[in-house]
């Protein structure tokens, strides 16, 4: 699946979901049921700077040249928005990381309804992601 596709697929799931109550339990579910970080991966060097909330990110490049990433939060909904981030753009190439345009960010209505603190932990989970990308490429 391309990084488009899982966009629209995510995208799709907000649907008809005008209450932004929902729309939270939708993506604090999306935490719940994510594969979390490894404990041992929960180190200081894997913790995201620039975020409220702790989150956890690693990534891993396998033989054909695809990252995988894994991530975890202590926060219900900064665990949801890390995990959409994976579900979206693991199993890509660095290029086709560096190059996403995230739109499913703005298309669900994420960017207007975080505080400034979660938004900017969401910029600097993205700066995380790309640096990754960039150091595997």
């Amino acid at each position: 699946m391309t990084i488009e596709e899982a966009q629209q697929n995510l995208v799709e799931q907000f649907d008809g979901l005008d209450d932004w109550m929902d729309r939270y339990a939708v993506i604090i579910d999306m935490g719940n049921t994510h594969s979390p970080i490894d404990e041992k991966l929960k180190t200081p060097d894997r913790l995201i700077e620039g975020c409220q909330s702790r989150v956890w990110l690693d990534a891993t490049k396998d033989s054909e040249g695809h990252i995988k990433f894994t991530a975890d939060s202590d926060a219900l909904i900064v665990k949801g928005i890390i995990a959409m981030l994976v579900d979206v753009l693991s199993g890509h190439t660095p290029e086709e990381i560096l190059t996403a345009d995230l739109h499913f960010i703005h298309d669900i209505g994420l960017d207007e309804h975080l505080s400034p603190t979660r938004s900017n932990g969401l910029l600097a989970m993205l700066r995380r992601i790309k640096a990754y990308a960039a150091a595997l490429a």
